[in-house]
């Protein structure tokens, strides 16, 4: 049972031991704004949620608490929650990965004097665990404390000088445990009887897991609402030099495998945008269809960069910009080139891997709703100069999870084994003159160099 906890809905899979899966829940939850720029949920409905779903998929193949061999989490990273470990009470709405404020959070907690010892943090990983275990259990795992920016990903114990800088008490954080790993039971009363909590892993990571990216140099690129790249760079961790993030991929026994990090602030989110705003496009799969209306963008580029750009440019004051236009540039070159920002911003990413790591990209796995998407997959194999391979199941996430709380439980016995699972649904190879594909990365940068700093009066 994969427990996926996500930032709009949270999800419950079950796969068998060909990792295929066998049933499925999904429930939304409320996104609350408070006031612009601040993201919070209700602690107490992601459990609610959380727990519904894997009633219900259990229910839809009449499936009993004894049929399941462990549970995996994976969820949102970087969205935490302090509550009463008297009561069970989360004290405040979980402050999500989204939101930018937390001065103002913090304000508050000293104001109400809330240091006596009485709370525990931590984040929604750790939440779901403590309820399932019913108390019994305050603990994360390596990847999700990598997330919280006061783990030390070299020692791997929580850092003493920024919780002293902080301010912030040892006795409020959770264990930190492998990520394949048995946590505890979930209590019998949810389920109908006790299960192992066996696995944990935040979303990419546990994404990168799932796509089977075991070896030094293996990268997934997952496009979501962002896209989020990660590699695979072994048993040390490589630190950056060209705006990427260094991470624990995850922990298994003694050993940690770290990773390289990009996040690219919009993917899936500039398709919506010709959709919901633009109202060039019906629906998002029409955007394939349309792009393919045109064979190129006529010169036409769009850099996409609605709230920012991330990695490598870290701009939050570069905005959305469209440049190259003539007369002759129609609603397609524009699909066409809001698609091929995906695939370059990816690019841009890939490269600064390269760098960092020193390793050649052989191949690129891909997942989120936008892989469907059969041009935008052979654009960024045209762009990367590399193969981009599509799974058959592109439930990565869940997957990941899954396999970690297998690994723990017995249910498979070995990376070799999982590998096995692992089905391609495609296979795409780059097609483009080395020419064309050199100007059309120059002039994505020269793009790209127009949006930067655009928010600042100069």
């Amino acid at each position: 049972m994969a427990l996926d906890s996500g930032t709009t809905s949270n999800r419950c899979i079950l796969f068998n031991h060909k990792g295929e899966i066998v049933s499925v829940a999904q429930r939304p939850f409320t996104q609350i704004y408070p006031q612009p720029g601040w993201v919070e949920h209700d602690a107490n409905e992601i459990w609610a949620t959380q727990l519904s779903v894997a009633v219900e998929a259990m229910q839809k193949i009449n499936c009993t608490a004894k049929q399941i061999k462990a549970i995996g989490i994976t969820n949102q990273r970087e969205t935490t929650i302090v509550w009463d470990k008297h009561t069970g009470e989360p004290i405040y709405n979980a402050i999500v990965w989204q939101c930018r404020r937390s001065a103002e959070y913090c304000d508050m907690l000293k104001e109400k004097g809330l240091t006596k010892g009485d709370l525990l943090f931590g984040t929604v990983d750790t939440w779901l665990i403590w309820k399932l275990t019913k108390g019994k259990v305050h603990a994360t795992d390596y990847s999700n404390a990598s997330r919280t920016l006061m783990f030390n990903i070299h020692t791997l114990k929580w850092d003493d000088d920024i919780l002293e800088i902080l301010d912030i008490p040892l006795s409020m954080l959770p264990v930190v445990q492998p990520s394949s790993y048995i946590y505890g039971e979930a209590d019998n009363e949810f389920l109908g009887s006790s299960i192992p909590i066996a696995g944990v892993a935040g979303d990419q990571q546990s994404a990168l897991f799932g796509q089977n990216c075991f070896h030094e140099g293996d990268v997934k690129n997952t496009y979501g609402t962002g896209g989020f790249l990660l590699m695979n760079t072994g048993k040390k961790p490589v630190q950056s030099k060209n705006g990427l993030v260094t991470t624990i991929a995850w922990g298994i026994g003694d050993e940690i495998t770290y990773a390289l990090e990009g996040s690219v602030f919009v993917a899936g989110a500039a398709i919506q945008w010709l959709r919901d705003e633009m109202r060039l496009i019906d629906s998002s799969d029409d955007s394939e269809y349309m792009a393919n209306k045109v064979p190129d963008t006529n010169g036409c580029y769009v850099v996409p960069a609605f709230t920012g750009l991330g990695a490598p440019y870290w701009d939050p004051y570069a905005r959305g910009t469209i440049v190259g236009i003539t007369r002759g540039v129609n609603k397609y070159h524009i699909i066409r080139a809001t698609l091929q920002s995906l695939a370059l911003q990816a690019n841009d990413v890939i490269r600064a891997m390269e760098k960092d790591s020193g390793i050649e990209l052989s191949q690129l796995r891909v997942d989120g709703g936008a892989s469907a998407n059969n041009l935008l997959c052979q654009m960024q194999s045209d762009f990367s100069l590399a193969p981009v391979i599509r799974p058959k199941c592109v439930e990565t996430t869940a997957m990941g999870a899954a396999y970690l709380a297998g690994l723990a439980s017995g249910y498979w016995q070995s990376l070799e084994e999982i590998s096995k699972n692992y089905q391609v649904d495609m296979t795409f190879n780059s097609q483009m003159n080395l020419d064309e594909r050199k100007a059309e990365i120059h002039n994505w940068h020269k793009a790209v160099k127009r949006s930067l700093r655009f928010a600042i009066d100069d």
